[in-house]
């Protein structure tokens, strides 16, 4: 596994770099869009939900407006790099017909290039978070060098689901519906709008269970709350993303001979 990536890693690069342009490729402004975009959605978040609802922070009222919006960026920025890596995954394979019928090539790779295009994405938006809180908040501290590390953590995780789904999704269509529902249900079962210390205890050790909720949680407390994320409830996540990526790769092992027959 690890061989083809060192020995594509150009391509790799090349592929993911081509993702991102085609996003805004013909448009005027290019890849500035993915500055203007998430700066345009801070400010709006900030004002809907800050100005117009006067909405508080659970569990702690004495969260500024600066504070409740860039909580609130966290969690959605989470949520947005995982949505995106999911909703490409079922036709991750499909998508490119050519390289599976025609072209001896390690098609996993091509899981990796969409992977770091989302996570183009999730570093712009946790540099604006993380410029946001500086200059408005004032919040610079060692512990926001676990924030590569926290990221990290969910390549694995990532990875294993992208081939798992997209090994399915070359025999089941139906997957690419099947994940935009659970997705949905996703983002209001993840502590986005809220953290995970305003629910009953009894609800949060279900909670914990849900993919984004440490990522969003760690991120949280390095950020904003200049504390050390939980080592211990890492290294659980950082064994559970290690398992779903075993998972992934044996289901794409055992499944990509017959990509051809039914592409």
């Amino acid at each position: 596994m690890i061989a083809p990536i060192f020995k594509h890693r150009f391509l790799i690069l090349q592929l993911a770099k081509r993702d991102i342009s085609s996003k805004y490729k013909g448009s005027l402004l290019g890849l500035l869009w993915t500055l203007v975009t998430p700066i345009a959605m801070l400010i709006v978040f900030s004002f809907v939900f800050g100005t117009v609802f006067q909405t508080k922070w659970p569990g702690n009222d004495e969260v500024s407006q600066a504070e409740f919006s860039l909580n609130l960026f966290i969690g959605l920025s989470v949520f947005w790099y995982f949505s995106e890596s999911i909703n490409r995954a079922p036709s991750v394979f499909t998508s490119v017909p050519n390289y599976v019928k025609k072209v001896v090539f390690p098609l996993h790779v091509l899981t990796l290039s969409s992977l770091l295009a989302s996570l183009f994405q999730l570093a712009i938006h946790l540099g604006i978070t993380l410029l946001a809180s500086v200059l408005l908040l004032d919040k610079i501290n060692v512990y926001l060098l676990y924030v590569p590390v926290i990221v990290a953590l969910t390549f694995p995780l990532l990875m294993g689901l992208q081939l798992l789904l997209g090994s399915i999704g070359v025999y089941i269509r139906d997957i690419n519906s099947i994940t935009s529902v659970l997705l949905t249900l996703l983002m209001f079962l993840s502590p986005i709008f809220y953290p995970l210390s305003a629910l009953p205890q009894g609800i949060q050790g279900y909670l914990i269970l849900n993919p984004l909720t440490e990522i969003i949680e760690s991120l949280r407390s390095v950020i904003l709350l200049e504390q050390a994320p939980n080592l211990i409830s890492l290294f659980i996540y950082a064994g559970f993303s290690l398992i779903v990526f075993i998972v992934g790769l044996k289901t794409y092992r055992l499944t990509r001979r017959g990509f051809a027959d039914v592409i």
